[in-house]
């Protein structure tokens, strides 16, 4: 009896969660060395392929589905979403970096490095809150920062959506090194938003050419020699 398995190919980052993306960095680990089971742990995790039907992928399916995964895992180019939607509610990105909450910042400065790991969604979950008022796109404010807050509803919120962020975080680090201090944003820079960025600044720059931090051969192994 011949079964049939159907393939779902994310396309893009908004095609993958927080959730997924963290367990596949965590289990991408333990093959940092061995380049096939690398791949085969990429097309795993992303594409939902059970480790039985990997072997029994015809060779020009196997380097299809390598080449479309290949084709954005290279992004670096994702913009920052003001705007985000969770279980039907508006969540606003901090209109106003200046003026940010002590109690904000002090939340974001206890960790030690600003990447996407399980810290992450709690910093989204800082940065990002329910939209109370708003006039057009641009101008809104957001729920006021209590220290209260559900990181885990930005496990399942795609990844385009985080690397935006940290993308955003990113450029500001980038800016704030070379002293133009411009905001594409056209958010106030604060002073107080350095030292964040600066204790994570060495792993910051990993990431100018690679999004995935801890996949640091991965593009290369996606693409079909």
């Amino acid at each position: 009896m011949v079964s049939e398995l159907e393939i779902k190919i994310p396309t893009s980052y908004a095609d993958i969660t927080l959730r997924k993306w963290i367990q596949l960095q965590k289990e991408l680990k333990s093959y940092e060395d061995d380049e096939e089971a690398t791949v085969a742990v990429l097309l795993m995790h992303l594409c939902n392929l059970p480790a039985e039907y990997l072997r029994g992928l015809a060779v020009d399916d196997y380097n299809m589905i390598k080449n479309e995964l290949g084709a954005f895992l290279g992004q670096t180019e994702l913009e920052l979403k003001l705007f985000i939607n969770i279980d039907g509610v508006e969540y606003g990105f901090e209109p106003n970096l200046s003026e940010m909450s002590y109690g904000a910042y002090s939340d974001i400065t206890k960790f030690s490095d600003i990447q996407i790991d399980d810290n992450w969604a709690k910093i989204m979950s800082i940065l990002y809150r329910p939209v109370e008022k708003k006039i057009g796109n641009k101008y809104y404010s957001i729920k006021p920062y209590s220290g209260k807050v559900d990181s885990t509803i930005f496990l399942d919120i795609p990844m385009d959506v985080h690397f935006g962020a940290l993308f955003f975080l990113f450029n500001l680090l980038t800016d704030l090194l070379s002293d133009t201090l411009k905001s594409t944003m056209e958010m106030e820079l604060p002073h107080n938003i350095k030292p964040i960025l600066q204790r994570s600044g060495a792993h910051m720059l990993q990431l100018l050419n690679l999004p995935m931090g801890t996949l640091p051969n991965s593009i290369g192994l996606l693409k079909s020699r």
